[in-house]
């Protein structure tokens, strides 16, 4: 399978199956998961990056056991829209994916994920910074994925 376009990812899907939503970073991986109707994201897991092969393994693993059938990635696109290094890894990551498991991928601009989720635990939930490390990827990604499933509803 290829990369899709957002508003070709659902037709693809199998029925009630999930999403898993990944917020690709230099040292982790944030992965949420979304409901077999595609219309909650939760935060699931963290991920520290290490061996491509092991973050694939987990990730797949995560699949089966969450009934997911496809991922949504996030892309760090730049302010200006345009594309950076970190797109071009991300890309890359979705490939080599790709190379592993005929599955569905689409990206979603991530631009303002972290940002938003790190004010969100700070102004609403008052986490202190420790504490936010532990949970902004996995916050970051559901963020992400919360945004394509709204997408993905408005196509309808």
């Amino acid at each position: 399978m290829a990369i899709l376009d957002i508003t070709d990812l659902k037709s693809v899907l199998p029925p009630r199956t999930g999403l898993l939503g990944l917020d690709h970073g230099e040292k982790t991986i944030g992965v949420a998961v979304s409901d077999i109707g595609l219309s909650i994201a939760s935060p699931l897991e963290l991920i520290k990056k290490s061996k491509f092969t092991l973050e694939a393994e987990r990730l797949f693993a995560l699949m089966e056991r969450r009934e997911a059938s496809g991922m949504v990635i996030g892309l760090p696109v730049n302010m200006d829209g345009t594309e950076g290094p970190r797109c071009q890894s991300v890309r890359a990551f979705a490939r080599n994916l790709l190379r592993l498991r005929d599955i569905p991928i689409t990206f979603w601009d991530e631009r303002w994920s972290s940002s938003v989720m790190n004010r969100f635990l700070i102004e609403e939930v008052n986490l202190t910074r420790a504490k936010r490390a532990e949970v902004i990827d996995r916050s970051a990604a559901a963020y992400i994925l919360q945004g394509a499933l709204d997408r993905i509803r408005g196509a309808q």
